[in-house]
């Protein structure tokens, strides 16, 4: 599953530069992942950089976007294919 950050963020910008798939950006009020860049840091790192980085821990499971450990490997082996 991807990740979604909730509104209690309070955009201290430390969760953007750790995502190593720039699925995270700036939205209108508070930050957001993109679900469909979002690997969980599968393929990278052992643990969501973004979580263990967050000060509030704002940034938790995306239940609406299921996927298994897999399915995040796939993903991830698709988006570096085109960095």
């Amino acid at each position: 599953m991807s990740l979604f950050i909730t509104d209690e963020c309070i955009n201290c910008d430390v969760c953007e530069p750790e995502c190593p798939n720039d699925a995270i950006s700036q939205g209108e009020e508070i930050y957001e992942i993109n679900p469909n860049l979002c690997t969980q840091c599968v393929g990278h790192y052992d643990e969501p950089q973004c979580q263990q980085v967050c000060p509030v821990d704002c940034i938790l499971i995306d239940e609406e976007h299921p996927e298994t450990h897999e399915e995040l490997m796939a993903k991830y082996e698709k988006i570096i294919q085109f960095k």
